[in-house]
Formats: C-alpha cells, sequence, structure tokens
C-alpha cells in the first residue's frame, strides 16, 4: 500500500483539497469575525459619541468662555462620565485642542488637528481610526463626530475603546476555530486516508494477482467483499483467471505433444540423406534440414526465411519449384550443383489446400550412383576388352593349329606357348577380378588382427628373389629398429606387398633396386616401396590405382599385367583403415607409401 502510487496520488489530491478548503474556510471565518468585530465596536462608539454630543451643554464649545474655565467645568465631568461608562471619552476644540479627556489631565495633551480620526470627522462627520494612544501607550479604536458643520466645525466628541480586549477576543476566536479545523482536518484526512485504501487495496491486489500470473503462477484469485464495480472486477478476474489456467494447461499438453512430434520429425529429418526443403507461396525456405544444404549449395541455418532463388540460383529448380506452386504433377529432374559438381535429383510436391500453400522439395545426391554407374559400364567395357584379347589370340591359334599348322613341327610348339601365355594371362585376370570382388562386397566381413610387417616382407622378399636376381636387381628390406605390428589381414597385407614388389620388379631396367623400408610415424607404420624403374609421369599418377588403368598399355601387357594390382592394394589399404600414395619421377623411379593404423591406436 505504501509503494502504491494511485493510492498516494488519490490520498494527497483530497488531502490537499481538503486541507485548501479548510484553510481558506478558517481564514474568511476569522476575517469575517475580524470586520464583525470591528463594525460592532464602531457602532457602539458612534452611538456613545452620539449620546455624550446631546448630553453635553451647548457651552463648552462656546468661544467666548475662557479654555481653562471651560477645563475646569468638563473635565471632571469627563472623568465621571467615563467612568461610568467605561470609555474614555475626549472633547477637542475646533482648531485641534483638547478641552477635556477622561483618562488623563488634557492640558497635557498635545493639539488633536492631526489626528486621523479628527480629520476624517471633520471631512464626512464622523472618522474612525485605530491605532497606539500616545499618552496612554496602548491601541485603541478612536471614534470622533464633528459638531457643526463641515465648512464652520465648532468642536469634536471623540469616543476611545482600548483595542486589546477585542484583539484578546478575536484570538481565543481564532484559537478556537483553528483547532475545531484541526480536529475537524483529521478526522477527514483519516476518513479519506481509509476511502482510498477501500479503493486501491482491492486494485493492488488484483494487480499482484495480475504480475503472478504475468510470471507464470497461473490459477491466481483474489478475495473482494465489497459488491461494487470492484467487486465485480474481481469477480471477472477470478473467472478469468480460472478460464485462463484451464487453457494454458491444455494449450502446454498440446504444446508438448506437438513439441515431441516436432522432435520426432526433426530428428527423421535430421537423420536423413535426403534433403527436404519446406518453402511457401512466395518461394521463401520455411524450413531446411542439414542435409539439404550441400544439396543446394546454401547454408542449411542461414537459409529459413531467404528466398529460395537467392539461395539457390538454379534455373531447372526454379522452373520445377513454379510447376508445383501451381499444383501441376511432381516431375523429377537432375541437375548439377556448379560449386561441388554433384549431380542432384529433385522432386517438388505441393502442400494440400487451394491455393496451394507452398510446396515440398526432395532431394538426393546421386553423384555417387551415377559415378558407379560410369564406373560399371567402364568396367564391363574394360573387363571385355581385357578379356577379348586373350580369347581372341587364343581362338586364332587354336584356328591355325586345326587348320594344319599342328602338324608343322617347327611353329606348331611355339603356338602353342603363345595359347598357355594367353590362357595364364586370362587365369590371372580372372583370379584378380575375384580378388577385387572379393574385397569390394566383403569390406565390413574382415575382421582384422594384428599382423607382423617384418614376416609378411620376410615372405615376400622369399617369394621374389629369384625373380629379382633373374633379371639383375638388387631386392632389399630396410627393417624398423623394433618389430612393427598392424592391425590387418594377413593375406591381404601380403597380396598388398606382392602387387608392388611385383610391379617394381616389372618396371625397373636391369642393374636397378627394389627396396622395401618400414618405419614407426606417431601411431602409424609407414611402409615404403622404393624402385629405380622407369618412374610415372605426373599426369596419370591420380588415376593408377583405377582399374585397368594403364601408363603404357603395350608395354604393360608385354610384361603380363592385367591392369587391376594397384586397384586392388588401395581397395585392401582401404579395409584395414590406412592410406597409400605415390611420388614418382619419370626415368628415376617411384615410391609407394602405404600408411596403416598400428596396435594399440584404434583401442
Amino acid at each position: 500500500m505504501w509503494s502504491s502510487r494511485l493510492f498516494w496520488r488519490l490520498f494527497l489530491t483530497y488531502a490537499s483539497v481538503t486541507i485548501v478548503a479548510s484553510v481558506v474556510f478558517v481564514v474568511i471565518f476569522l476575517k469575517w469575525q475580524q470586520e464583525a468585530v470591528e463594525v460592532e465596536v464602531r457602532q457602539r462608539m458612534q452611538d456613545e459619541a452620539e449620546v455624550l454630543l446631546h448630553i453635553a451643554d451647548p457651552s463648552w464649545v462656546a468661544s467666548e468662555v475662557p479654555l481653562e474655565e471651560l477645563r475646569a467645568t468638563w473635565q471632571p465631568k469627563l472623568e465621571a462620565l467615563g467612568r461610568e461608562v467605561g470609555t474614555r471619552l475626549t472633547l477637542v476644540l475646533a482648531d485641534g485642542i483638547v478641552l477635556a479627556d477622561s483618562a488623563t489631565d488634557a492640558r497635557r495633551l498635545e493639539n488633536h488637528r492631526d489626528r486621523p480620526e479628527i480629520l476624517e470627522a471633520a471631512s464626512v462627520g464622523v472618522g474612525f481610526s485605530t491605532r497606539g494612544s500616545r499618552s496612554v501607550g496602548e491601541p485603541f479604536e478612536y471614534c470622533a463626530v464633528r459638531v457643526g458643520s463641515r465648512e464652520a466645525p465648532r468642536g469634536f466628541v471623540r469616543v476611545a475603546l482600548p483595542w486589546t480586549p477585542f484583539e484578546s477576543r478575536l484570538q481565543a476566536t481564532a484559537r478556537l476555530v483553528w483547532s475545531t479545523a484541526v480536529v475537524v482536518l483529521v478526522c477527514t484526512l483519516a476518513l479519506t486516508y481509509w476511502l482510498a485504501w477501500r479503493l486501491v487495496h482491492p486494485l493492488e491486489t488484483l494487480t499482484q494477482a495480475a504480475q503472478a500470473i504475468e510470471a507464470g503462477n497461473l490459477g491466481q484469485e483474489v478475495l473482494v467483499a465489497s459488491r461494487d464495480e470492484i467487486g465485480m472486477l474481481a469477480g471477472a478476474f477470478n473467472r478469468m483467471s480460472r478460464e485462463l489456467a484451464s487453457r494454458v494447461d491444455q494449450l502446454q499438453v498440446k504444446t508438448r505433444q506437438s513439441s515431441e512430434q516436432s522432435e520426432l520429425l526433426e530428428t527423421v529429418l535430421g537423420s536423413m540423406i535426403e534433403g527436404v526443403v519446406v518453402i511457401d507461396a512466395q518461394q521463401r525456405i520455411l524450413y531446411a534440414n542439414v542435409a539439404a544444404g550441400p544439396l543446394l549449395d546454401l547454408p542449411a541455418t542461414q537459409a529459413v526465411g531467404r528466398s529460395l532463388f537467392e539461395a539457390a540460383r538454379h534455373p531447372r529448380v526454379q522452373k520445377v519449384i513454379e510447376q508445383a506452386l501451381l499444383g501441376e504433377q511432381p516431375e523429377r529432374i537432375e541437375y548439377a550443383v556448379p560449386r561441388t559438381n554433384a549431380i542432384v535429383a529433385l522432386i517438388a510436391l505441393p502442400l494440400p489446400g487451394q491455393p496451394t500453400p507452398g510446396a515440398v522439395l526432395v532431394l538426393h545426391d546421386v553423384s555417387e550412383l551415377r559415378r558407379l554407374e560410369n564406373l560399371r559400364s567402364e568396367f564391363v567395357s574394360n573387363v571385355s576388352h581385357e578379356l577379348k584379347t586373350p580369347l581372341t589370340t587364343i581362338q586364332a591359334y587354336t584356328e591355325t593349329l586345326l587348320d594344319g599348322a599342328i602338324d608343322d613341327a617347327a611353329h606348331n610348339r611355339q603356338f602353342l606357348q603363345r595359347i598357355d601365355e594367353q590362357a595364364e594371362r586370362l587365369h590371372r585376370l580372372i583370379l584378380d577380378l575375384l580378388s577385387l570382388a572379393r574385397i569390394e562386397a566383403a569390406e565390413e566381413a574382415f575382421e582384422l588382427q594384428p599382423v607382423s610387417i617384418d614376416e609378411a616382407v620376410r615372405l615376400c622378399v622369399a617369394e621374389h628373389q629369384a625373380v629379382a636376381d633373374s633379371k639383375g636387381i638388387s631386392l632389399v628390406s630396410q627393417p624398423a629398429a623394433d618389430k612393427v605390428v598392424v592391425w590387418g589381414d594377413e593375406e591381404g597385407l601380403r597380396t598388398v606387398l606382392n602387387n608392388l614388389v611385383d610391379n617394381a620388379i616389372k618396371y625397373t631396367p636391369a642393374a636397378g633396386r627394389v627396396s622395401i623400408r618400414w618405419h614407426v610415424d606417431g601411431r602409424r607404420a609407414v611402409i615404403e616401396v622404393e624402385d629405380t624403374g622407369i618412374g610415372i609421369p605426373k599426369q596419370h599418377q591420380l588415376r593408377i590405382f583405377e582399374r585397368f588403368y594403364r601408363v603404357d598399355k603395350a608395354r604393360s601387357r608385354e610384361l603380363g599385367g592385367t591392369g587391376l594390382g594397384l586397384s586392388i592394394v588401395k581397395h585392401w589399404v582401404q579395409v584395414f583403415a590406412g592410406s597409400v600414395e605415390v611420388a614418382s619421377e619419370t626415368g628415376r623411379g617411384s615410391t609407394f607409401t602405404i600408411r596403416l593404423p598400428m596396435v594399440g591406436s584404434l583401442l
């Protein structure tokens, strides 16, 4: 209550009005009282002066009688008469000389011609004045009455009353009035305080309840006993509070359900590999999941609220969206993202409603699918070509033998050797294809286990030593300081080493050198196969791990290569969670580097 601005505004307003009204009333009343007393006193004094004028012998104004004789006659009379009526009486001659005075010896009084009441009486007949008496030394009320005409005044009769008794009476009256006013004012202020409190307290209670509701404490009710408008307001507030609490409870239940459904939907959409974008009729983005960002080449976190055409400038996308917003049948298109060169399939579905309030775009990255289709097509073409060559050769030599060359003792054996070579090549090609297919089909099925690099290199060197010696190539191994164990498959690691060493020996001329070395780099083991062979041109280094890719196709076929060895190496290394790279310079040899996780690094 003490902090209520409305209470203090009401209370102080009414209190100020009451105080001002009380003060004005008291001041007016006291002013009126003083004027009434003055009128009463002056009327009394005028009456006494008129009576004295009629009682006195006119001889006191006779000019032929000596002044001292007149004083001797009238001084005692005035003193006696003044004591009788309790009033100071004075006879003043026309020239202002005091003839007699009931309060003091007239001879000691100065000339009264300049007294205000005498001057006023000489002018209008009767004069009044309130002032201090020079002879007595206290304030008096004076009344003078002229004797004779204005043109020829004969003298003045003056009556004086002390003002102190009247002033005391006025002060007593003022004290009584002020005391009464203060008591009435205090009572009025108390009543004003009570009325303001009675008016503001229910409103303050309602305000506190409303603030509690604003803070989230629903179901607030107030108790107001009055049946006036404030009581009606309190009742309406209670009903509103109960209804609001009920509605909020229902809304919270629905909001919680909607939130759960929204979170579920957000989780589902967020986990989808397909991009989902929702737009309104003005093509503003309402929602875009994470997968939609790279598919439309836009930042998903900044896409909401932006125009789709502004965020993703794809004319074909724009056309499909316009068709969907017109309610036409959805059309599936594919387009390329310029920055990433990704191929994206898009279908736009209109949202239900008439007119259509928006559309849903579903996007799917088909880059890998298209790449695999191209690879499959290229693989089929390459396999067909690789298989066709030895088969054609075998067929040609077989037909030649059947046509009679089998009886040619000088050449039939040579033809059969060629058939055997092509059959062996065909056999190796089929084995490599089966090995590659096995790796690609069962990458998740391999159970990796600790494999010693030292042992795998030892077996590889032993297997290729004879071939290297026959070509005059030095095949050496440079082991690490300690034994190195990696996660892998024993057969797969041997296949990787065999393919790399076999290629190195094939493409290294006589008196060359092939080195196998390994060491530890952090938590990975590094295996390097280095040769001093013909090297690989830089423009071919990024593609040598592709199937059937050959730098020099004629030389590769001449050496019996299938074109799948490095592709098998790459797939096995990926199965081991490792990496392979090549560094080569034409005419100076090549170095293949394999990095594999060591035992303990995957734990």
